[in-house]
C-alpha cells in the first residue's frame, strides 16, 4: 500500500490508523487528514519518539495494511 492510496482512502482507513495510534485524538485525526508527514509529527509528540522512529511505525502500519482494499478471491 502506497502512501497515495491511504490519502485518497483516509476515510476508510481512519478507524484501521486510530486503532494504531490510539494516543492521539479524534480531532488530530481530523486535522491530519490523510497527509503522512502530519501523522508523523503527532505519533512523534504524542508518543514522545523521534521522527525516524514514527517513520517506521508508519512503514511497518502500510506494510500491514497492505492488502486493505483488495478485492478477495472468490
Amino acid at each position: 500500500m502506497n502512501w497515495d492510496f491511504i490519502e485518497r482512502h483516509w476515510a476508510q482507513l481512519k478507524p484501521k490508523v486510530m486503532a494504531e495510534w490510539d494516543n492521539l485524538s479524534d480531532d488530530s485525526f481530523d486535522q491530519i487528514a490523510g497527509r503522512r508527514d502530519q501523522l508523523a509529527g503527532r505519533i512523534q509528540e504524542a508518543y514522545g519518539i523521534s521522527q525516524e522512529e514514527a517513520e517506521q511505525q508508519i512503514e511497518a502500519f502500510e506494510e500491514a495494511n497492505q492488502d486493505f482494499g483488495t478485492p478477495t478471491a472468490c
